[in-house]
């Protein structure tokens, strides 16, 4: 196997047995994105030489005998991860030159793991996209088949590690965004529960669904990732006070005694693709294979989520998207004759269509008189929801659902039809706004050969039962294994 194409996991073995050194690997996986990196688009930034230092410190830490689980592993952020020193866009024109002073609080985390940062991951703008056709620098292609999205919005951060431009990556998600790329480029993805990882230094989107998380190759680099990113941040308002696990200790052979629910609201849905439905019908009785029993569980406001999650998203991007003024940070349009026009021109140039789209769906929700019967009302129902996911709880220790109601689509198809692309989202965004775990694994492919994949939700802070369901299927499966060819 090619130094590139390691796990995290097989990674660290070698260079623990001194059989390896991290300046070789990160070398191998620089060489691996000069080599494929036009044909997918898969970074914004790349940061070869700054990798090089890293990985350099990091032999001489595992000289000296000091041998993490990250250290020395070459590793993609998303860009809208505050990074010291080196840029983040978030994929727009408003923020293509800014450097942040800080790292977000991940960042410092792996850094203090001695990971090695190769570069920031392409996305759709400010993580508003289901497809990373909205990036304001370029679209990012599926490794699988370069002529079609490879999700989004961390599209680039699922491309990366598929494409073995990195050994995992970092995501975020917000109704989908990890999870969803995961399945359309057959990696390993994980949200975690909202709290688990610190926010500080994550670029906002909607505050109260936004929520860092791992792409992996499978999952056991998933476990490593999330050891090393979870934990209490008192910087993040949000973030829980809840003991963090080692979520490795979860990765044991099998399902007997575990409950599985499945959503009948989920399977059969209307709109889902016949090649997705067969492949999740194979996975649960995969699952039942392997110990667990399935059983039917009910959703029943699953069918207002979307319209829910469209609103409060928007409302909460609207407030947080104020902030680029153009007077104290970011892109300033100087050829304005006043203020206002300032403001005007700033935001529309800086920002793309998709974005000022949401923006103005949200500012008009929270307008005067309208926000009692939109952003309240939607509210409202996202309490609904999250009592419908605490009650199926009650009755299973997991939910399992397909991820995408279709495999990945041409680069193009739907660009233009904001609905269609919306509705892409549809069986994950429920787990956002209830704050749940969520988890996307490889559970087949389509007759045309693009990745599908399997989503498996969780109680709040109990990512380790989710962890194990799909440690055990990797067990008895291979999708996990294979490559695409480029």
């Amino acid at each position: 196997m090619k130094l590139h194409e390691l796990t995290i996991h097989h990674a660290h073995e070698l260079l623990r047995k001194k059989e390896i050194t991290a300046l070789e690997l990160t070398q191998a996986v620089l060489a691996r994105i000069e080599a494929v990196e036009a044909q997918v688009g898969a970074y914004i930034s790349l940061f070869p030489e700054e990798a090089l230092v890293q990985a350099r410190a990091a032999d001489k830490s595992l000289a000296m005998g000091t041998c993490g689980p990250l250290t020395g592993i070459p590793l993609a952020i998303k860009d809208l991860i505050c990074t010291q020193g080196l840029r983040t866009t978030c994929a727009s024109r408003i923020l293509e030159n800014f450097i942040p002073p800080y790292d977000a609080t991940v960042m410092q985390k792996l850094k203090a793991g001695g990971a090695v940062i190769v570069g920031k991951a392409n996305m759709d703008e400010f993580a508003m996209g289901s497809s990373t056709e909205h990036s304001a620098f370029k679209p990012t292609r599926n490794p699988w088949e370069l002529a079609s999205i490879p999700g989004g919005s961390s599209g680039g951060s699922a491309a990366a590690v598929a494409a073995d431009m990195c050994l995992g990556s970092l995501g975020s998600d917000t109704g989908g965004s990890i999870r969803q790329p995961a399945a359309h480029c057959s990696v390993v993805g994980m949200k975690p529960t909202y709290g688990r990882v610190s926010r500080f230094g994550l670029v906002a989107f909607a505050s109260s669904l936004d929520q860092i998380g791992p792409l992996a190759k499978d999952t056991t680099d998933c476990a490593l990732l999330m050891n090393a990113v979870c934990g209490y941040d008192p910087n993040d308002s949000t973030s829980v006070p809840e003991p963090v696990p080692d979520f490795t200790t979860f990765l044991t052979p099998g399902l007997k005694g575990m409950k599985i629910g499945i959503p009948k609201e989920y399977l059969p849905a209307q709109g889902l693709d016949p090649d997705v439905d067969q492949a999740i019908r194979n996975a649960i009785r995969r699952m039942q294979d392997l110990g667990a029993e399935c059983i039917e569980i009910s959703l029943p406001h699953t069918r207002y989520a979307v319209a829910v999650y469209y609103v409060i998203a928007p409302c909460e991007a609207s407030s947080n998207l104020a902030r680029y003024d153009g007077v104290r940070y970011g892109f300033r349009d100087r050829q304005a004759d006043d203020l206002i026009q300032m403001y005007r021109r700033t935001k529309s140039q800086g920002f793309g269509p998709e974005v000022q789209r949401r923006i103005i769906i949200g500012t008009y929700a929270l307008s005067a008189g309208y926000y009692d019967a939109y952003y309240g009302k939607a509210s409202q129902v996202r309490t609904l929801i999250m009592n419908d996911f605490k009650q199926a709880f009650e009755r299973c220790d997991l939910l399992l659902s397909p991820v995408a109601p279709t495999p990945a689509f041409p680069i193009g198809e739907i660009s233009d039809d904001p609905l269609t692309m919306y509705l892409s989202d549809i069986f994950t965004l429920s787990a956002n706004l209830a704050g749940i775990p969520g988890l996307s694994i490889p559970c087949g492919f389509s007759r045309n050969g693009l990745p599908i994949g399997l989503q498996l939700m969780g109680r709040h802070f109990d990512e380790g039962t989710l962890l194990k369901a799909a440690y055990n299927f990797e067990l008895a499966t291979d999708f996990h294994k294979q490559k695409p060819r480029l």
